[in-house]
């Protein structure tokens, strides 16, 4: 729009063969580019914003921080810790893949950056996990589920987003647990490479 006007203003001063073509533009550029400031939306607040919490408070405070022994008995909308729901998050450098389970662990719903429609290398991008993520979510939600417990497994680019993409498709978060399985007796290296 600013371009637009701008180019129209450009060509009527042309076609008049005006000398003050300079500072009118000028004056109207900086007019338009307030105007453009003040109808933009909000600046993106990254992990600032939108339900996220400062955890480096929440260390120095520890009130429910860590779970103990009551916390299988707490309620949360009404329905004890251990009956929640478990969302299962499987990250990959290539893909990941989002599953719901009952309490039980019984699979109910499943969902990866492939069957969303993400191919080839976008299936390990940090969008695909978040889309994936607001999809099955919303599904949970028409199961009837509001409060969920969230276990994260692997390494990969969708590992955060995907966590963000089930809080912004409207489900509650209670707890993340991270099981990612970590060798401390990993395989020996391989020799150096003799040149």
């Amino acid at each position: 729009m600013l371009v637009c006007r701008l180019f129209s203003e450009f060509r009527k001063c042309v076609r008049n063969q005006s000398h003050k073509l300079h500072s009118s533009v000028v004056f109207l550029k900086a007019e338009d580019r307030k105007g453009m400031m003040a109808s933009l939306p909000d600046k993106d607040e990254g992990t600032s914003g939108e339900k996220s919490i400062d955890i480096d408070g929440l260390i120095q405070r520890r009130d429910n921080f860590f779970s103990d022994a009551q916390t299988q008995q707490q309620l949360f909308n009404d329905v004890p810790f251990a009956n929640l729901p478990i969302c299962h998050i499987r990250i990959s450098p290539n893909n990941t893949i989002i599953s719901f389970t009952d309490s039980m662990g019984v699979p109910r719903l499943i969902r990866s950056c492939g069957i969303e429609g993400f191919k080839n290398t976008r299936k390990g991008t940090n969008i695909a996990a978040q889309a994936t993520a607001i999809t099955i979510s919303e599904k949970a939600i028409e199961l009837g589920w509001k409060v969920v417990r969230v276990t994260v497994r692997g390494l990969g680019p969708g590992r955060m987003s995907a966590i963000k993409g089930i809080q912004m498709g409207g489900l509650n978060i209670v707890s993340i647990t991270d099981t990612t399985p970590v060798s401390w007796n990993p395989p020996r290296g391989r020799k150096q490479r003799s040149l």
